[in-house]
């Protein structure tokens, strides 16, 4: 080849690199303002610490230590703050550690009962509410004091909690009792409970906080409970609506934004069934992968994302359309062994995958539904969240 041919060769490389990187990086990677900063905080239940990922940069901050065996983390939904639960050896006090995300520093640490699992944040960020699996209990937490300030009764093993938008109802999934627990956090006590619900294992609350939804994990069957405060219900009590038969071993709930719309995680059945909230109907099961254990909605409400922690596979359902994405058109992607915990950044072009058993990090592009990277995380990785903001 001669040099003017060679010339010409490398330029159109060159030309061709350029072109593909102008026209990849703007859809994976915003153009952030130099204040801005968002991050992941990945909990390591094998090694006692947080994995922060820098998600603008797509890359490890720092690993911080924080308790023992911490199980769940939550963001501050008013300030620049990340609380992770930490359970402790079994019988043990556990706590609340406090991350400050501006520093990616702890800021406190904060004492609460035995065992704690689930963290769930009221809609001014000013309390947290915590439930301790090991004392049958609720840990209200004071965020600006740093402390606890009550204790209020739960059922048999609470293992998740969940305020509802309004902040009227503290709704508790209690595992060993097989019941539902409905607190009013404003004065602490106890309005209702409702029994039936084989391992209640997660919860979740319609955003006009007219109903709440429970999966009975060691069943195949949904509660839904019609909540009383709310102004569709004002003046009647709290109610059990229906129990709806879906696939076995439901463990989790994906609520799509706009609350229409529910997607239950059958982990025994290999499938997602569809619920549609207002009228309590099962619309379907679909198969989605080997043990589908959680299951996320994109912001625009047309797609689930669903892991599936018995292979190596993120499975796409499309909403809209019903069906499942065929792996031809990238509904099937692979991610690490063992994917359990899910969640995207706040653009929606990067979702990030838990995989527990290989200890990292998938992210995942979802324009393309293509893996992007793996980032290494502490051992047992085991949940995540993301908080999003701009620097004074």
């Amino acid at each position: 080849m001669n040099s003017s041919n060679a010339t010409i060769t490398r330029l159109a490389a060159l030309t061709l690199l350029a072109l593909v990187l102008t026209s990849c990086r703007p859809h994976d990677f915003p153009k952030y303002p130099p204040n801005y900063r968002e991050y992941a905080y990945v909990t390591n239940g094998g090694s006692g610490t947080l994995t922060v990922i820098d998600v603008v940069n797509v890359r490890v901050d720092r690993e911080l230590p924080v308790g023992l065996n911490p199980v769940a983390v939550a963001a501050s939904p008013t300030s620049n703050e990340i609380y992770v639960v930490n359970s402790g050896a079994e019988g043990a006090q556990g706590s609340v550690s406090v991350i400050s995300a501006e520093s990616n520093t702890i800021a406190a640490t904060i004492p609460v009962r035995r065992q704690p699992v689930s963290i769930d944040i009221d809609p001014s960020g000013e309390r947290a509410y915590v439930a301790n699996s090991g004392s049958n209990t609720v840990s209200v937490i004071d965020l600006k004091a740093r402390r606890e300030i009550a204790v209020l009764g739960a059922g048999e093993v609470p293992v998740a909690i969940r305020i509802s938008p309004d902040g009227k109802t503290l709704v508790v999934a209690n595992r060993s009792g097989n019941s539902v627990s409905l607190i009013d956090p404003a004065t602490g006590t106890l309005r209702a409970v409702f029994s039936g619900c084989p391992g209640a294992s997660d919860a979740v609350i319609l955003p006009d906080s007219s109903k709440a939804f429970v999966a009975c994990a060691a069943g195949h069957q949904v509660m839904a409970i019609a909540l009383a405060g709310s102004k569709f219900n004002p003046d009647q009590p709290d109610r059990l609506e229906a129990l709806l038969d879906v696939g076995r071993a439901p463990v989790q709930l994906a609520l799509k934004p706009d609350g229409g719309e529910i997607f239950v995680s059958n982990s025994l059945s290999d499938s997602v069934s569809e619920v549609v909230t207002t009228t309590d109907d099962v619309g379907g099961a679909y198969m989605m992968g080997d043990g589908p254990v959680r299951g996320l909605v994109t912001s625009d409400n047309s797609l689930l994302y669903v892991a599936n922690f018995n292979s190596q596979y993120v499975t796409i359902y499309a909403i809209d359309e019903g069906k499942r994405i065929p792996v031809s058109q990238g509904g099937s992607i692979r991610v690490g062994d063992g994917p359990s915990a899910l969640a995207f950044s706040s653009s929606g072009l990067l979702l990030f995958v838990v995989d527990a058993r290989t200890a990292d990090v998938a992210v995942v592009r979802t324009a393309s539904r293509s893996l992007f990277t793996v980032i290494p995380t502490g051992r047992a990785p085991n949940a995540i969240a993301v908080k999003a903001f701009k620097l004074p």
